[in-house]
C-alpha cells in the first residue's frame, strides 16, 4: 500500500513538472516573431514551364528551406512552413496556416518566367493597381485554382482572368500594403546592392496567395529560370543560399525597424527630391502636406524626445499600425524642406504625403491641382 502510495506521488510530482516545463515552453514561445515561409507551387503543379529541365517547386523550396534553417537560428524568430516537401497545397490553404499561426509576416517564393530572355529579380504586394504585364503574372499565378477540385466552392466564384475578380481580392489586405513595402523595398535593395542582381522593382499585384493573409505579405519572384544564366543561377546551390541569406536579411533588419518602434516607410514612387529646387511658393488651399517619418504597431506620444528632437508631431492609426507625421503646411516647397530636416535627424526614408478634406490622397494626385 505505502508502495503504491509513493507511486502515486512521484507520478503527481512528474505530471506537475512536465505542466511547468510545457508553460515555461508555451511561454518562451510568446514574443516571438512568428514568420509563415511558402514555396510557391509543389505536388502536381511544377510551377512556370521551362525548357532547360529547371523545376520552379523544387526550386522554391530549397530557397524557403535554407531561409528556415537560418531564421531558426535566431531564438527571437518562430518559423512556420507552408510546405517542407514535394506536396500540392491549395492557395487558400496556404493563407489559413499564416493566420492561425497569427504570423506577423508572410513570404511566398517562386521564380518568375518569359518567352525572352528577361531577367531580374521582383518582389510583389497585393493590390489592384495592374498595368498590363503585372495581370498577365496575376492570372498565371492564380490559374493553379483549376488543379483544385472545389475551386469553385473555395474561391466563391473568382475568375483569374477578370481584371473585376483581381481588383477585388486587392481590398482586403489593403490594410497592412504599406508594411508589406517596407519588406519588399528591404529584399530589392538586398537583391540589387548585396547580390549585385538586376532589380526590376516592387509592384503590386492581385494575387490570391497574398488575399485573406491578415499580416504584412510578400511573393518574391527570385528571377526567371527560362533565361540561361539566370535560370543556372537559381537552380545552383550557391545560388539559393545567397538568395535566401538576403531574404532573410531583409526580414531580420524589417523586425529590428518595427522593434525600435519607428520603423520608416517608403512607397517609392512618390517621394520628393532630396533638394527643393523651386523658391517660389506653390500654395494649395485646399491640400494639407505633412512628412511621414515613421510607422510603429506601438502608440507613442508625439513629443519630440521620441522623435529625435523633432517636434510639431502628428500621428493617425492605420489598421494595426500607427503612422508618424512632421509638419503641416499647405506649401509644397516648406514641405520638401520640412522632409530634408527630418532626414537630418536621421529619418533618411522620410516622405512627403498630401491630404484632401481630411482623406490621404497620392501626392501626384494632389501636384496636379492648380497652385496659387
Amino acid at each position: 500500500m505505502q508502495t503504491t502510495q509513493k507511486y502515486r506521488i512521484v507520478f503527481l510530482v512528474v505530471i506537475f513538472i512536465t505542466s511547468l516545463t510545457s508553460f515555461s515552453s508555451l511561454q518562451a514561445q510568446q514574443g516571438k516573431f512568428v514568420v509563415v515561409l511558402d514555396a510557391g507551387h509543389g505536388g502536381k503543379d511544377p510551377g512556370r514551364p521551362t525548357k532547360n529541365g529547371y523545376k520552379e517547386k523544387s526550386i522554391a523550396l530549397k530557397v524557403v528551406l535554407e531561409i528556415g534553417k537560418q531564421l531558426e537560428k535566431n531564438p527571437d524568430f518562430k518559423v512556420i512552413y507552408t510546405r517542407k516537401t514535394d506536396v500540392f497545397l491549395e492557395l487558400y490553404e496556404r493563407s489559413a496556416i499564416a493566420n492561425k499561426a497569427d504570423a506577423d509576416l508572410f513570404v511566398s517564393v517562386h521564380c518568375n518566367a518569359h518567352h525572352t530572355q528577361a531577367y531580374g529579380t521582383e518582389t510583389y504586394v497585393l493590390g489592384a493597381k495592374n498595368s498590363d504585364r503585372n495581370m498577365a503574372v496575376a492570372k498565371a499565378e492564380n490559374e493553379v485554382i483549376f488543379l483544385e477540385d472545389n475551386y469553385q466552392e473555395n474561391y466563391a466564384g473568382f475568375d483569374p482572368s477578370s481584371p473585376e475578380s483581381s481588383i477585388a481580392i486587392g481590398i482586403e489586405q489593403e490594410v497592412y500594403v504599406e508594411q508589406s513595402i517596407q519588406l519588399a523595398k528591404k529584399i530589392e535593395d538586398n537583391f540589387s546592392g548585396k547580390l549585385k542582381r538586376r532589380s526590376r522593382g516592387i509592384k503590386q499585384l492581385s494575387l490570391w496567395v497574398l488575399h485573406n493573409t491578415y499580416m504584412p505579405s510578400v511573393l518574391v519572384e527570385t528571377g526567371f529560370i527560362t533565361n540561361k544564366k539566370e535560370g543556372a543561377y537559381l537552380n545552383s546551390n550557391s545560388g539559393q543560399k545567397k538568395i535566401a541569406t538576403q531574404i532573410r536579411n531583409a526580414i531580420e533588419d524589417y523586425k529590428r525597424e518595427i522593434d525600435l518602434n519607428v520603423g520608416s516607410l517608403n512607397l517609392g514612387g512618390d517621394t520628393v527630391p532630396n533638394e527643393v529646387t523651386d523658391e517660389k511658393p506653390s500654395i494649395f488651399n485646399d491640400i494639407t502636406f505633412k512628412v511621414q517619418i515613421a510607422a510603429s504597431k506601438n502608440d507613442l506620444a508625439t513629443k519630440s524626445y521620441n522623435f529625435n528632437g523633432l517636434d510639431n508631431l502628428s500621428k493617425e492609426k492605420s489598421g494595426v499600425i500607427y503612422k508618424y507625421f512632421y509638419g503641416s503646411t499647405s506649401n509644397y516647397n516648406k514641405a520638401q524642406k520640412l522632409q530634408l530636416e527630418a532626414k537630418d535627424k536621421g529619418y533618411k526614408s522620410s516622405f512627403v504625403v498630401a491630404y484632401k478634406d481630411g482623406k490621404q490622397i497620392e501626392l501626384s494626385e494632389a501636384l496636379k491641382s492648380t497652385s496659387d
